[in-house]
């Protein structure tokens, strides 16, 4: 059986400023805000919600398969899936746009300005959870607005158990919404911040929307993820990290382990586990899709960070 990952395909262009925002953004002028950085540094990788996490669960050994809308400059992004065996046939081309793009400048202080064009996202409801067959377990993850409604209650309707993956796309829905989410969701998976924003809006306290579900995982960087499932409230340890380089897609990777582990119908200690992995073996190298361990050394770093062996 396979995994439908419905959520976004991106470019990410990151730029580094060699300096301060602070240097140059003048408090009593900020209502006339208008400035220049020099970014002698920029690369392109690639990204999306969607294509990373596909690309770390490929490596798992799993079956992804994307759901997703792209543009008009998608072609090298295509050409690099069909190098990593990713099923496209549910990738759809909305023609005269723009595939997702982010466009992030960084300064010496790791402090970001981002811009973010949806393009193509905003088209995402025209692709069907049912329009894929042979489907064992799907996620929700940032898309557009009427796509991310649509594909929950499409999973919900069909019996797919299925993950909810607010991420960022969060702040587009009401509580009520939110609530109508998890409820019909298997999963649900947060950051702290957002497991804070969810309760804010819904009015709801976390051990109350876990018992919509059967579980739900709240990630806390450094400090590892708290699984709440079957009345318990089970504590992942954070693997440690080789280097701290690049901390953007480690929550893609963390939520390829979760659907790994999931689909193998492993323990939550042993799910929670490799994905902490995934997001430590992620953040010692630069974008979301350039590390490239083999799943001989996924298992060797398990065995050595944990203490104990993974079927992989």
């Amino acid at each position: 059986m396979h995994t439908l990952i419905c959520g976004s395909m991106a470019y990410d262009t990151i730029m580094v400023f060699q300096d301060q925002f602070k240097k140059h953004i003048l408090p009593e002028k900020i209502h006339i805000l208008n400035v220049a950085f020099l970014v002698p540094e920029m690369r392109r990788e690639f990204g999306g919600c969607a294509g990373n996490i596909a690309y770390n669960l490929q490596l798992l050994g799993g079956k992804p398969i994307i759901m997703a809308t792209v543009g008009d400059d998608f072609a090298s992004y295509t050409l690099r899936l069909e190098k990593l065996g990713i099923s496209q046939r549910h990738i759809r081309h909305v023609p005269d746009s723009f595939t997702g793009q982010a466009f992030i400048t960084t300064d010496l202080d790791d402090n970001q300005i981002t811009a973010f064009h949806p393009g193509a996202m905003s088209f995402s409801e025209q692709n069907h959870v049912g329009d894929a067959t042979d489907i064992g377990l799907g996620i929700v993850s940032p898309d557009g607005r009427e796509g991310m409604l649509q594909h929950a209650r499409e999973f919900h309707e069909a019996g797919i158990p299925w993950v909810f993956d607010p991420g960022q796309g969060m702040p587009m829905f009401g509580g009520d919404e939110l609530l109508r989410f998890v409820e019909q969701a298997d999963y649900v998976t947060v950051n702290d911040y957002e497991a804070q924003l969810l309760q804010d809006k819904t009015g709801k306290k976390i051990g109350e929307l876990a018992k919509a579900t059967r579980a739900f995982i709240v990630t806390l960087g450094a400090q590892g993820s708290i699984i709440y499932a079957d009345g318990k409230e089970i504590a992942i340890p954070c693997a440690q990290p080789t280097a701290l380089l690049d901390p953007t897609g480690c929550g893609d990777a963390y939520r390829a382990g979760l659907l790994h582990g999931i689909q193998q119908g492993w323990d939550w200690e042993t799910t929670g586990r490799l994905a902490s992995l995934l997001g430590t073996l992620k953040i010692a190298s630069r974008g979301g899709q350039n590390h490239a361990p083999t799943r001989d050394e996924i298992k060797a770093q398990f065995q050595q960070h944990f203490g104990f062996s993974v079927p992989l």
